[in-house]
């Protein structure tokens, strides 16, 4: 494909589990005037295997595989092969929803001064059990302003749609701001367009365990933090925001039994008992003696 109108990258690495079914999810789109950039970053599992068998069913797949360089060396390298208008992110992991391009292509046309548009998603457990929607806000004002207080996640990363021109124009991913590349990403965006996300759920976003925002999340906030204070500069604002020691008093405790935890209430108020009780009973199975695992157990097994 020439010409596409929309550029798919998508990284991989090690996601032999989840990486067919995200896949699919991408080739049964409505919308299919894409190309299909599948970056294999060194895996050392059986991910390039299931890559190249997809290759030969579609012409629209295009891998490309070499020794591990890191995400954010990925994410630029996918930019640079990239052909189409715009830049559908995509992770390894997820689930696109079949409407997910139509839908972010038609905003995207309609509203040239938008340089990226997100969707709501659908936070999933690892065996792709419902957790709580995400990524709410629609409006710019809104989102910016959330990133602005050192909020992440106002846009999904793996849910956004970006015009190519505007994303190369910024300058792309940062290595500097490992873990928090995204986030960067977004701060700058919004300095020379707008930035939006549709009211719909057009992707299932999987939280994993040994996800980068549990295992590095200290880095992660950091890298954050720095992207916060080098957006205020720009903007000739007031740096005024202290939270980061606050903050990372409050990440010590990265335990199992506090994610289980912390699924397990999310789901409970967005209504999923079933998904809020397995997760109460994987807290309460990480950490017997802890006040909090018995205390969200006992409102799963409740249902409220």
């Amino acid at each position: 494909m020439s010409h596409p109108l929309v550029s798919v990258v998508m990284p991989v690495y090690n996601a032999e589990a989840y990486v067919s079914e995200a896949i699919e999810s991408v080739l049964a789109q409505t919308f299919s005037d894409f190309e299909f950039i599948i970056l294999d970053d060194g895996s050392t599992d059986c991910s390039l295997q299931i890559l190249r068998q997809y290759q030969h069913s579609d012409r629209r797949i295009k891998i490309i595989s070499r020794e591990n360089r890191g995400l954010i060396a990925t994410l630029n390298e996918g930019i640079d092969c990239a052909k189409g208008r715009y830049i559908a992110r995509m992770d390894a992991d997820d689930i696109a929803l079949p409407e997910r391009f139509s839908r972010q292509v038609e905003f995207l046309e309609h509203h040239p001064n938008y340089v990226v548009v997100g969707s709501k998603v659908l936070l999933i457990d690892p065996e792709g059990l419902p957790i709580c929607p995400f990524s709410t806000l629609t409006e710019h004002e809104a989102i910016d302003a959330a990133h602005m207080q050192g909020q992440g996640g106002a846009i999904c990363h793996p849910a956004s749609m970006l015009r190519r021109d505007v994303l190369q124009k910024v300058g792309g991913y940062r290595p500097e701001m490992k873990h928090a590349e995204d986030f960067d990403l977004f701060l700058r965006l919004a300095e020379v367009g707008k930035v939006a996300n549709l009211p719909h759920i057009l992707l299932k976003y999987r939280m994993h365990e040994n996800s980068i925002g549990h295992t590095k999340r200290i880095e992660q906030l950091k890298s954050g933090f720095q992207a916060l204070k080098e957006a205020y500069s720009r903007r000739s604002l007031d740096f005024q925001i202290t939270f980061l020691d606050e903050v990372l008093s409050h990440e010590s405790d990265s335990s199992l039994s506090k994610i289980h935890r912390v699924w397990a209430w999310q789901s409970l108020v967005s209504g999923n008992v079933k998904t809020a009780r397995k997760h109460a009973f994987l807290a309460l199975k990480n950490n017997l003696i802890s006040l909090d695992s018995w205390k969200v157990f006992a409102c799963a097994m409740r249902g409220y």
